[in-house]
C-alpha cells in the first residue's frame, strides 16, 4: 500500500492544471441499500495507508471515533468512517488511512483500498440533492468512472468538526469589527463547514458576502457582476472589493479562478486569498504562482478576519490614492 503513496510529492505539480488525484476505497456493503459504494479522498491530504495498529479506547469521544493510535509517538484520533456515515457493513474496516490536513493528523479505517485516481476537476461534479441527503450532505463531489462505478468525494472538514467537538466559539471572541456594509467579498468553498465560518467571520466583522459552492459558480458570479460594472460605467472592485477561495472544489479549483480572475483586465485591484487545509508551503507556493495575494489556512478565522481587514483597507486606501491622481 505504501506505493501507493510513495511518489506523493511530485503530485503537487497538478495543483494549477485544474486536475486531481484521489485515492479510491470502500467502506462495505451498505446495509441501507445493499451496495458497495465507492469512495475517494484527495492525494494531497493522505499521508499513508496502513494495516490498523492497535486501537486505544479514549472516554468522551463521539460512537464513530474508535480511540486512538500511536504513530511514531504521536497520538492520533481514528474515526469509523462507516459509522460515521450511517453504515453497518459485516465486514471489517482494518485499514487505515492517515490523513493530515489543516494541521491535524487522524486516521479513517475503510474496508479496503482501490488505486489512485487522475481526473480533471471538470469532472467532479456538484452531488444530486437526493445523494446530498441520503448521506446527510456528507458528499461534496461525484464523478462517474468507465466502469460506471460512481465515486463520491466526502467532506473530511466536517468530519473532523464533527468528530472533534471543539467548542471553537472563543476564535470568534477576539476579531476587531469593521462594521463596513459597503464592503462586499465573494467566497468559494465546497464545504458546508468551511462556508458557515467564513459567513460567522463575516458577520462579526460587519461586512457583505457572496456565497459559491465552486469556483465554476464563483466565476460566473464575477463574470455577470463584470458585465453589470461594464452596462453601468461601473468597476468591478467598486462592486466586490475581494475574492476568498478554497483550493479544491468540483468543476473548477481555486488555482483556475485565481487565474482567471488576475488576467480579466477589468478585475484589476481585486485581491485573492487563498482559504484552504491544504497548507503547506508547496501549496502556498502554487498559490503565489498563480497571482493569490494572500494564504491562510481554514478554521483559524482570526487570522482570517485580520487577512481580511488588512486587505480590505489597503485596497481601499489605493482606490482613494488613484482618485485623487485623477482628480490632480
Amino acid at each position: 500500500m505504501s506505493d501507493l503513496l510513495k511518489n506523493i510529492d511530485a503530485r503537487t505539480r497538478l495543483a494549477g492544471t485544474n486536475k486531481l488525484e484521489i485515492l479510491l476505497f470502500s467502506l462495505g456493503v451498505d446495509n441501507r441499500t445493499g451496495r458497495r459504494e465507492t469512495f475517494g479522498i484527495n492525494v494531497f491530504k493522505v499521508r499513508e495507508v496502513m494495516r490498523t495498529p492497535p486501537i486505544t479506547a479514549a472516554p468522551d469521544m463521539p460512537s464513530s471515533v474508535k480511540g486512538m493510535v500511536s504513530l511514531r509517538g504521536v497520538l492520533v484520533p481514528v474515526v469509523d468512517l462507516a459509522e460515521y456515515v450511517g453504515m453497518q457493513p459485516d465486514s471489517p474496516r482494518d485499514i487505515m488511512i492517515v490523513t493530515e490536513y489543516n494541521g491535524h493528523t487522524q486516521g479513517f479505517l475503510v474496508e479496503a483500498v482501490d488505486t489512485i485516481l487522475r481526473l480533471d476537476w471538470a469532472q467532479m461534479r456538484v452531488p444530486p440533492e437526493m445523494l446530498t441527503a441520503n448521506l446527510g450532505g456528507l458528499v461534496t463531489a461525484v464523478t462517474e468512472l468507465a466502469d460506471a462505478r460512481l465515486v463520491m468525494m466526502l467532506d473530511v472538514e466536517r468530519v473532523l468538526a464533527e468528530t472533534a467537538k471543539q467548542d471553537d466559539e472563543y476564535k470568534f471572541t477576539a476579531i476587531e469589527p469593521l462594521n463596513r456594509s459597503d464592503l462586499t467579498i465573494l467566497y468559494a468553498d465546497d464545504s458546508s463547514v468551511a462556508r458557515n465560518q467564513i459567513e460567522r467571520t463575516l458577520d462579526v466583522l460587519g461586512i457583505k458576502g457572496i456565497a459559491t459552492i465552486n469556483g465554476r459558480m464563483a466565476w460566473e458570479e464575477l463574470q455577470k457582476i463584470a458585465n453589470f460594472a461594464d452596462s453601468t460605467g461601473r468597476k468591478v472592485k467598486d462592486m466586490v472589493q475581494l475574492v476568498l477561495t478554497d483550493v479544491e472544489m468540483p468543476e473548477m479549483d481555486g488555482y483556475i479562478l485565481t487565474k482567471n480572475i488576475k488576467s480579466d483586465p477589468r478585475m484589476i485591484g481585486i485581491p485573492v486569498i487563498m482559504h484552504s487545509s491544504l497548507s503547506s508551503m508547496s501549496n502556498m507556493a502554487l498559490g503565489k504562482s498563480v497571482g493569490v495575494d494572500e494564504y491562510v489556512p481554514k478554521f483559524e478565522p482570526q487570522r482570517l478576519a485580520e487577512t481580511l481587514t488588512r486587505l480590505l483597507l489597503r485596497g481601499e486606501s489605493e482606490n482613494a490614492a488613484e482618485q485623487q491622481g485623477a482628480a490632480s
